[in-house]
């Protein structure tokens, strides 16, 4: 256990990167999540930000991307309605944990 937990892209509060500086997600779900975390409290717009992962050559682990087919699972939370409900939970959140 202990190794499996040296070995993950958050140990010692830090996130690893790649050679290209990238961040590492060491699993295809965990990436997705992160995307789908990363377009919850970003605002990149119709033509920015990130849209997909990919597992990277260099590392192993996995990457966002702005190019190529948009991820199955992100268009799914965009497209459901999931995405503009999250990211109003999140912005009534941060408005909340800022007056206390």
């Amino acid at each position: 256990m202990r190794k499996v937990l040296a070995d993950s892209p958050i140990a010692n509060n830090y996130m690893k990167t790649c050679p290209s500086q990238k961040r590492m997600y060491p699993t295809e779900e965990i990436a997705e999540d992160a995307l789908i975390e990363a377009h919850m409290r970003f605002e990149y717009g119709k033509q920015g930000g990130p849209i997909a992962v990919y597992l990277c050559g260099d590392c192993g682990h996995f990457h966002f991307t702005s190019q190529g087919i948009p991820n199955k699972k992100l268009r799914e939370h965009i497209e459901s309605g999931k995405m503009k409900t999250q990211k109003l939970a999140h912005q009534w959140e941060s408005k909340i944990k800022k007056r206390f």
